[in-house]
């Protein structure tokens, strides 16, 4: 059977596309299903995506969102239903939490909640043989009852390498996931959110072992496609005994350049300067919340403000940069909670950040706590989900709180670069000047 998935892009059409997909297309491939990929540039509309699924002629077709994609694919979705008659599945976060909704909208056939591989080529073997889908583990069909959960696949080194024809990875920069689900009960995150809703097994958090991933890498290198690593999993650095042993074989079989995603709290100065020593190169650490309070009582974080300075100071010294994340706009936070984030940003001084406006994405429990509050609007469903502005009706912080804030990171962002930039033009002048 021939499946098509399609790639709704929201803002950049530069950026990576969705991971899951890719694993989903190389597990149908290995079942002998056909697969095609193609994403939608912000400048195609629904006339032109519809014509694009009559070439590829698919027989089912799979979109993978997030609630910043939800708005645009809801709409796309509609349009192009009208056009041409392929039933439609749709997984990823915003489906497997807004279920109901994803499946209240035009043109949606299907959901598939959680993982999923196996699910989906359930309803692909059902479809081909011209079987109803329902009953299908994690399938709710348009119409339906909510299905029941299968256990998550283990382990996952069963599962194939991913189908990097869907991803676009330009000039031997390559994406790799080497582990499902985070043991960290942050309120504004949904990873976490996949251990309650698989609650009825022992933990969700599931990593692939050494030789599968490194076998995957060899493989890149192999055919000329290996120059660069990122690594997408929320926290690369959990467990250590994995991680060093990792670097060990990583810096004697691979030994290319490799970023990562952290926790200041799941670091110390020996592993960075062995995460150094195997070739990594670049670090983000998500900050969040300059104030403490926030991050202990809103956020679950419990870090102090040190640590931040302490790791950030310790990464430089292995000779690693540092990228950091900041939200701005969480329930309780007031404008000094947000002078003591932009004053955190100031000190520990990085070249690159990023900042973002909170938005409550269904599944976390801050989402919950929006709704409870009543801070949600009416037509929350339908606001677009983006990083300048909130959607919140917050009793603590105004409209122009946050964005006088938003504009004081922008204003920080190019003072620091400019910064930088003085550094490295005095360092060329001493050179040249002997």
């Amino acid at each position: 059977m021939r499946v098509l998935f399609i790639e709704v892009d929201t803002e950049s059409s530069w950026a990576v596309a969705s991971i899951g997909p890719s694993f989903l297309a190389a597990y149908l491939r290995q079942h002998g299903h056909h697969v095609d990929f193609f994403r939608v540039p912000l400048t195609m509309d629904a006339a032109a995506v519809a014509a694009k699924v009559r070439e590829h002629a698919p027989a089912l077709i799979a979109v993978s969102l997030t609630t910043r994609q939800w708005q645009r694919a809801r709409k796309l979705v509609s349009a192009v239903r009208q056009h041409v008659d392929i039933p439609v599945v749709a997984g990823g976060l915003h489906p497997t939490f807004s279920p109901e909704a994803v499946l209240a909208q035009p043109g949606f056939d299907y959901v598939c909640l959680g993982e999923g591989e196996a699910p989906l080529l359930d309803l692909v073997e059902a479809l081909a043989a011209g079987r109803s889908p329902e009953g299908i583990d994690n399938i709710w069909v348009d119409g339906g009852t909510r299905p029941a959960l299968r256990q998550p696949l283990s382990p996952i080194d069963e599962l194939p390498f991913l189908a990097r024809d869907l991803l676009d990875e330009p000039n031997g920069t390559v994406h790799m996931a080497t582990q499902r689900g985070c043991p960290f009960p942050c309120t504004y995150c949904a990873a976490r959110m996949y251990n309650q809703l698989y609650k009825s097994t022992e933990e969700y958090g599931r990593r692939r072992s050494h030789r599968n991933v490194l076998d995957e890498l060899h493989g890149l290198r192999d055919v000329g496609k290996l120059g660069y690593v990122i690594f997408l999993d929320d926290t690369f650095t959990i467990h250590h005994p994995w991680v060093r042993e990792f670097c060990r074989i990583y810096r004697d079989e691979i030994a290319v350049p490799f970023c990562l995603h952290a926790r200041v709290e799941t670091v110390n100065e020996k592993l960075l300067h062995t995460l150094a020593e195997a070739g990594c190169q670049q670090i983000t650490y998500g900050v969040e919340s300059g104030s403490e309070r926030i991050r202990y009582e809103v956020m679950r974080r419990p870090v102090k403000n040190q640590r931040f300075v302490d790791v950030f100071r310790w990464t430089r010294e292995a000779g690693i940069n540092v990228t950091a994340n900041y939200m701005l706009g969480l329930p309780e936070e007031t404008p000094d909670d947000l002078q003591q984030t932009l004053d955190l940003a100031e000190q520990l001084d990085v070249l690159d950040f990023g900042y973002f406006v909170f938005y409550p994405y269904p599944g976390t429990q801050l989402f919950n706590v929006c709704k409870q509050h009543g801070y949600l609007p009416d037509d929350y469903l339908y606001r677009d989900a983006n990083h300048r502005e909130s959607i919140l009706d917050l009793p603590t912080l105004s409209a122009d709180d946050i964005a006088h804030y938003y504009d004081a990171f922008t204003e920080l962002r190019r003072r620091m670069y400019e910064k930088r930039q003085a550094e490295i033009a005095h360092i060329y002048e001493r050179a040249s000047t002997g």
